[in-house]
């Protein structure tokens, strides 16, 4: 088992992600954690670097799954994953997650650092729909529907 979860921040991949990965026994990679320089919040890797990390995850481990938002790394990682799932329950669902998103100390030193962000979060998760970027809803939208492998897609939380 080799999942892939793409969608827009605050869909629910890491969430997801997660229980899949111990229910089915996975290592999971948050995409994140090798597109973003380690302890430094958007500060992106060189795309080598990425690709290399991407690359050496998907062909070392048999059981995994990865999520994140970044169409050019999903798409990357499509010939090594055997399901797509496409998480896309709506602007508001995905509003109201990162409202109550839970402090995360890996990317953030304090709950106080991490809310000073939100209003600039809110503002790029509501533009989800309108940019035509590789973090847009376009461009996963045409990796979904252009994968022929297994795929679904979870319009529904819960």
């Amino acid at each position: 088992m080799r999942l892939l979860i793409m969608g827009n921040s605050g869909s629910g991949k890491s969430t997801r992600a997660r229980a899949l990965a111990a229910q089915h026994d996975l290592v999971h990679l948050d995409l994140d954690t090798i597109v973003w320089e380690p302890g430094k919040i958007a500060v992106a890797r060189a795309p080598e670097q990425v690709q290399a990390e991407l690359l050496a995850f998907a062909t070392t481990q048999d059981r995994w799954v990865a999520e994140g938002c970044y169409g050019d790394v999903i798409e990357a990682a499509l010939p090594f994953c055997s399901e797509l799932v496409f998480m896309n329950p709506g602007l508001d669902v995905c509003l109201a997650n990162n409202r109550r998103r839970p402090w995360e100390p890996h990317k953030y030193a304090s709950m106080a650092e991490q809310q000073s962000k939100l209003d600039f979060l809110l503002d790029w998760v509501a533009a989800y729909y309108t940019r035509d970027d590789t973090l847009s809803y376009l461009q996963q939208r045409r990796l979904f529907d252009a994968f022929a492998g297994n795929k679904r897609e979870v319009v529904t939380l819960g």
